[in-house]
Order: structure tokens, then sequence, then C-alpha cells
């Protein structure tokens, strides 16, 4: 154990439970934040924060209150806000993550077709040839930083394919994401609301170009075409059209972004992993639910009760804020046998908790499992070495649970 997670240890136990702000985004940043939840999990797993940055929450840390939690819209709405984060009123954007039954069903099935079974079938030639293409492009017996040369490109060309953007423009896909999942602070680019909202309006003015091109043109399908075309979203508001555009860009970029980063460094971590992988390709698909699982890239999602309702013995009460701490109920060992340990042959690998429950599901969940299936098996057939040469970087955030860097090498 290091210095750093040694102290935490003991930090987290000395802080009394009426003071404990698991949401704190430097603990995440310095993968500090373990034992806050391990804690919480073990002595108040529906706990009560009165002071934080981002106001008076509802922690919700194990795996089967979460689904309780999760699977109960019609009391945990996700209309204001599904982050810790209240943003200000005139930056607030509505999507259907954010609405109730009948809209939110009306919206999600305008998109759902892009990760159907057929267009993933048709899909995985593509996404396997990019691989390839990634995979033997890179760097031999130099250091360089997988985020940047798989991670990304990977997952923000297949983002330029579902929406049929410019190509040659992808990269602004990356930003937008970084710029739309992450609170603005004090220090980074994005310091403020308003530089966060220039940014985004720059964002949907791009997308109202590609609409109105497609608005005109016979249904096709990509996101844009099928938004155009759909009567549940042709008449979009232009800051509910924002709301959707975050919504699919986030979500479609940050758990395979993050989970391709994650994967490389847990099983440089786990060699006994890697060589259980390398006798056996089978367990490819079982090793990429594991990797999501332990990874966790959306650390929280957010609710606010609409009516009094009593969970583990604690009464939350209307208008309050719970959040659902994924990244803690995915190492609940209650459910979860060795939840701490990350293991790809695990019976019940699929029992995770990082897309989520009820009817807000992730609806691109199969497509981002596809492309870390493909990824697997092309580095194996490559028989390709990843070594691990430094620490990784991860963002300061407490809603993407991800990476800013990772060196590796890969000997020639």
């Amino acid at each position: 154990m290091t210095a750093l997670s040694t102290e935490s240890a003991c930090e987290s136990t000395d802080i009394p439970l009426s003071r404990l702000d698991v949401s704190e985004p430097k603990r995440f940043e310095d993968d500090t934040v373990w034992p806050y939840f391990e804690r919480l999990r073990r002595e108040d797993p529906v706990h009560y924060c009165e002071n934080s940055p981002y106001g008076p929450y509802w922690s919700i840390t194990k795996y089967r209150d979460i689904i309780a939690v999760d699977s109960n819209h019609t009391t945990f709405s996700s209309e204001r806000s599904v982050t810790i984060v209240d943003p200000p009123e005139e930056y607030w954007t509505p999507s259907f993550i954010k609405m109730n039954p009948p809209l939110h069903a009306q919206q999600r099935k305008t998109i759902s077709p892009i990760a159907a079974s057929e267009n993933l079938a048709n899909l995985e030639g593509l996404i396997r040839s990019r691989v390839q293409k990634i995979l033997d492009g890179l760097p031999r017996n130099d250091t360089f930083n997988w985020v940047d040369r798989v991670s990304i490109e990977l997952t923000t060309q297949m983002l330029a394919t579902l929406f049929d953007f410019p190509f040659q423009d992808r990269w602004l896909l990356t930003y937008w994401s970084d710029v739309a999942a992450l609170t603005p602070q004090m220090g980074d680019q994005i310091d403020s609301w308003e530089k966060r909202k220039v940014v985004l309006s720059e964002c949907l003015d791009y997308f109202t170009r590609l609409w109105s091109e497609r608005v005109n043109c016979e249904p096709r399908g990509d996101l844009i075409s099928m938004m155009a075309h759909s009567p549940a979203t042709r008449n979009m508001e232009p800051r509910e059209f924002l709301g959707n555009l975050i919504l699919l860009i986030v979500g479609g970029n940050d758990t395979t972004r993050n989970s391709i980063t994650g994967g490389v460094l847990f099983m440089s971590q786990n060699p006994s992993e890697m060589r259980k992988l390398r006798d056996d390709a089978s367990l490819v698909s079982g090793a990429v639910s594991e990797i999501i699982r332990y990874q966790t890239p959306i650390a929280h999602m957010r609710r606010t009760a609409v009516d009094d309702f009593t969970i583990g013995h604690k009464r939350i009460r209307r208008g309050e804020k719970v959040v659902m701490w994924y990244i803690s109920g995915n190492r609940d060992d209650e459910v979860i046998a060795r939840a701490n340990s990350f293991i790809i042959d695990r019976e019940n690998v699929r029992q995770h908790l990082s897309f989520g429950f009820g009817i807000h599901r992730c609806v691109g969940r199969r497509l981002a499992e596809l492309q870390l299936k493909i990824l697997w098996e092309e580095m194996l057939n490559r028989c390709l070495e990843v070594n691990v040469v430094g620490e990784p970087e991860r963002v300061q955030s407490n809603f993407v649970h991800g990476y800013s860097a990772l060196p590796v090498q890969i000997p020639g």
C-alpha cells in the first residue's frame, strides 16, 4: 500500500460520519476514494451528507439499494439532473435521460436502432478494421500515451460514424465530450459555466448545420438523421437538441474510452489474469464485463426524490438529492464475491452496475462491449504485449471515472 493510500485509509476512519463527503473530486483523481466507500457500505450505506460543495445529498453505496433506487423512476426522478451538480438554471439543458415517461420512451426509442443487433453486426467489420489499423500503427520500443493513441482514437472514430460527422473534425467530439462531462472549476481551461456555454454553443451550431442538411434528405441510419425525422424529436428547441447531443456524445465516449484504458492497466496489475486470457481467448467476453465493472467509467448517477421514501431504515424526503454510487455498488462483496479483486472468469461476470438499471439503462451498452471485445481479440491475435511504464493520470471528477494518460511501451 502506498503512503498516499495508507493516509487516505486512516483519514477515512477518523472523519466523523456526519462530516464525511465522499464526493470530493480530488479523491477520485488520486484513486484514494475506495476506503471512504468501504466505510459507508459497512457503517452507513444510506448516508446523508449535510454540507458539500454540491449542497446536501444522500449517498446510496450498496448494490441492492442502488438497484432499488435506479429501478424506481416514479419516486426517484432524473428530471432535474443526473449528476450531483445542480447547474445554474440558465445553463441547464433538457434531454431524454432527464425526462419521465412517456416522453422519455419516445425520444429514447428514436435513437435506439443505432444499438440494435442488426446494426451492431453491420458495424463489427468496420470496428475491427479500425482496431487493426490503430494497433498496427502503434510505436514499438517507445513510450506513448495509450489514452491518446488508442482509447480516444477508437471511440472518437466510432462517434463520428454514429453521427455521420465529418471525419476530419472528429477531434471536436472528444473536446465537446470533455467540456460537457466535467464541472467548471478554477484552474481549468473551462473555469466558469459561461465559458462552458460558449464552447457547447459551438457544438450546437456545428450540429445544427448537419441537422439542416439531413432534415431535407431521405432518412438515413445516423443519429442526426434519426432525430431529424422522428416525430418525437424533430421539433426540439435548440437547448433540448444540445442536451440530447451532450447525452449521446458523453454516453458514446466515456464508457468505452475509459474502459479501454482501464483494461490495459488492470491486466498489467494482474498478470495472472492476462495469462488466463492468453491461454483461453474464449474468456474475452467475460474479461470485457469485468473490466467495465472494475473501472465503473460513470462513477455515479443522481436522482431527486419526488415523494418521501424509506430505504435502509432512512427516510428520504421529497425534493432531496439522491446519489447512486455505481463505483461503490460494484465493490459490494455482499453481492459480488471478492469484489475488490479483478477476476476475468468470475461467476456472474455481467452482474455489475456500470450501465445502470431501469428505464435509464445505458442504451449503447452493447456497442461499448463490442468495441472492447474486438480490441482484446485483435490484441490477442497479435500477441501484443502492452507494458505500463508509469503511473496513470486520472481526471479530477466524481462523475467520469477516467484517465487523461497511461504511459505504455510495446516491445518491438
